[in-house]
């Protein structure tokens, strides 16, 4: 089994299209079906899985997903492509503990992980309806993963 698909809760179809195509996720569908029923499909560079929203496709309040997260070799440049893309994005941080991250902020310590260690660096950011992403920076990965 992959995950293919995540839908996120939005209010403005359009105004989240344009946020998320303006990070430079590839738009895969904007499908207006019917009145009230539209699917719109992006999905983020090198990801497999990819995110839906649209009208008529969640009855979740728009906004209330939290914890989406993205993986990336550079967290650095991965802040600096999702700043010039117009996304409010926090400072690098790692978790207090060392491990992965707490909900909110909570535990968190400004800056990378020491020495950029995999699995230990993060920034996060909301789309227009608030709905969080996590960034985390792996440049090798786990065995078997």
């Amino acid at each position: 089994m992959r995950l293919e698909v995540v839908v996120i809760p939005v209010r403005d179809v359009d105004r989240a299209k344009q946020f998320y195509e303006g990070l430079g996720w590839r738009l895969d569908a904007d499908l207006p079906v019917e009145d009230g029923y539209r699917v719109v499909q992006l999905t983020p560079p090198g990801s497999g899985c990819s995110i839906i929203f649209g009208e008529g496709v969640s009855g979740a309040a728009p906004g209330s997903v939290e914890g989406l997260q993205l993986a990336v070799y550079d967290i650095d440049d991965a802040r600096a492509t999702l700043v010039e893309g117009g996304a409010d994005v926090s400072e690098v941080f790692h978790d207090a503990t060392g491990i992965f991250h707490h909900a909110g902020s909570d535990g968190r310590v400004t800056g990378p992980a020491d020495g950029h260690a995999d699995y230990g660096s993060f920034l996060s950011f909301a789309d227009p309806d608030g709905n969080g992403w996590i960034v985390q920076e792996i440049k090798t990965r786990l065995p078997g993963r």
